[in-house]
């Protein structure tokens, strides 16, 4: 098995499957649904963090990196899951946190008590004369970047909570101990990697402040040039060793140019890199919380830059529409309400069908939706509170910051996974730590199995990838670009030829082909309306996604 015809499944191992009952999603839950993921067909399923952490940031401030937090099991139980998910053919990506470490880390903690071999592990500067932090730059997560260090007259760099402490790359013996952590892993019979905003280890020397321009300041510490050389030794001490193992960089505010340089073979860096310039279509002037609709040309112009830009200089696409930070994308850009199953398979026709590697998050194959939950109360994450009390700042109503919350919370998409129609979605036996979607009596994956139209479509889908070179390897060539209200795009590979077209709205379309398809017998492939003819005067339901291919 290749990269190119894998598909990968995240499990958000919070929300997914809890086998007691504390309410939170484990290991051993995550091991009793292999049976349920093979049967859709994935070849890798990515966990998110499962390392001990105070929680300040969701497990990605990690105190230990190579130990379980009891709330999630043992390692006993991680290699137990890596042993059946091999009788299954389900390898595991396991998510590492690299940038930073969380202050509560044995490594920060000796620093704090004095050892200057530690305090080398980290970012400490001191101010300037004058000035109240050693750079202007802001936190992610909002504040300055810079905190206290100590009792001391400097300050660590923290670019994201407070509690989340930067590494000091430069440092190469922080390298070695973060190699010997990859390494551990994959002792442990790991096969892929998804490395947390990788692309910002590269801090220079000698920091600067920034004009104040956001862009401007973000360039500053992302995909500094040496970022490339780190991850080349890494890649070399650890990953790189062995074929198999497929690399995810998950990218901020990256370029198509420095991910083509990530993820080229050549290079031995990654295997592919995750980008989100496509999530922020439904940003007003850059904003996240707001209630806009979606620039539908701005995200085919997007995803098309970015098909283009790798596949045709060697880099590879990690494709995706959710995760676990963004909200569901059926209720997001579909129509979660009137064709919710249509919505759901044509978002998945038009993604499985691109160049590059699909990821599936948990859900996703059984349509599930946003939560809508109707009280502040049932929002767990501190950075949907964080907004509320900004927005509130702001003069906004408490009834339009709830509407706001439903459509770009993050707990949109954490809600528990919708197994049954029983209580709790039989998630958990316990108190679920956060509330489920109330659709879950008539979502769950139950239904969906016995008489539902959204999982069958992914198999189908995921069938198809590994059936056809022309999607795992084709070129991808866009049409019909500026269509306000149609996605199409072929591939290509030796003599064959695929066409996708997609109509991405809930009203019906006659679509002219005529001038951007070459005629000749085009033969139906898949379509989420059923099998039917090709015509250059293409009339589509709403929703519907359909493929044709010729030799």
């Amino acid at each position: 098995m290749s990269f190119q015809n894998e598909v990968i499944y995240q499990a958000y191992i919070k929300s997914f499957k809890d086998s007691g009952e504390n309410g939170y999603g484990d290991i051993k839950g995550v091991t009793s649904k292999l049976d349920y993921l093979s049967k859709l067909g994935i070849t890798m399923l990515w966990l998110n963090p499962f390392y001990p952490s105070p929680q300040k940031d969701n497990g990605y401030d990690i105190s230990d990196y190579t130990g379980i937090d009891p709330i999630y099991g043992t390692i006993e139980d991680f290699e137990e899951l890596v042993e059946e998910g091999e009788k299954y053919g389900i390898g595991i990506m396991l998510d590492l946190v690299l940038n930073h470490s969380s202050t509560e880390h044995e490594w920060f903690q000796k620093a704090l008590a004095g050892e200057k071999k530690y305090q080398d592990y980290y970012i400490l500067r001191e101010a300037p004369e004058g000035k109240e932090f050693p750079t202007n730059w802001q936190s992610k997560f909002g504040g300055p970047a810079w905190e206290k260090f100590g009792e001391t007259n400097k300050y660590y760099l923290s670019l994201f909570d407070k509690t989340q402490a930067d590494l000091n790359w430069r440092n190469k013996e922080v390298r070695e101990e973060l190699t010997k952590v990859v390494n551990f892993w994959i002792g442990k019979g790991v096969k892929g990697f998804r490395l947390d905003v990788i692309n910002l280890i590269g801090k220079d020397e000698i920091l600067i402040d920034s004009t104040g321009d956001i862009a401007q300041e973000k360039s500053l510490y992302t995909d500094r040039p040496i970022v490339h050389e780190y991850l080349q030794e890494l890649s070399k001490n650890s990953y790189g060793k062995y074929p198999e193992i497929i690399t995810v960089g998950e990218m901020s505010s990256t370029s198509i140019e420095s991910c083509i340089q990530y993820t080229q073979q050549k290079n031995k860096e990654l295997t592919m890199a995750f980008s989100f310039h496509h999530l922020k279509v439904d940003y007003s002037d850059g904003e996240k919380w707001t209630k806009a609709p979606f620039d539908f040309l701005e995200l085919k112009k997007i995803i098309n830059d970015w098909q283009l830009g790798l596949s045709k200089n060697g880099g590879w696409n990690a494709l995706f529409w959710n995760n676990h930070d963004q909200p569901r994308a059926v209720s997001r850009f579909g129509d979660d309400q009137n064709y919710r199953e249509k919505s759901a398979t044509s978002q998945a026709h038009i993604l499985h069908f691109l160049h590059g590697t699909p990821y599936v998050y948990q859900g996703e194959e059984i349509g599930m939706t946003n939560p809508y939950f109707e009280e502040l109360k049932q929002y767990q994450d501190i950075e949907s509170h964080n907004a509320y009390k900004l927005m509130r700042t702001q003069g906004k109503s408490h009834k339009e910051i709830m509407e706001i919350l439903q459509e770009k919370s993050r707990d949109n998409s954490r809600t528990p996974m919708q197994w049954t129609s029983e209580k709790h979605a039989g998630f958990t036996k316990g108190e679920p730590w956060i509330e489920l979607a109330k659709n879950y009596l008539q979502i769950n994956v139950a239904k969906e199995l016995e008489h539902g139209e959204i999982f069958i479509y992914y198999q189908n889908l995921i069938r198809l990838r590994k059936e056809r070179k022309v999607i795992q390897l084709g070129n991808y060539e866009p049409i019909l670009l500026e269509h306000e209200q149609v996605w199409a795009y072929q591939r290509n590979f030796e003599e064959e030829e695929l066409l996708t077209i997609s109509n991405f709205y809930g009203e019906e379309i006659v679509v002219d082909l005529s001038k951007d398809v070459k005629p000749g017998d085009w033969k139906y492939v898949l379509g989420n309306y059923g099998e039917r003819s090709f015509k250059m005067n293409l009339e589509l339901a709403p929703y519907e996604s359909i493929s044709f291919i010729k030799k």
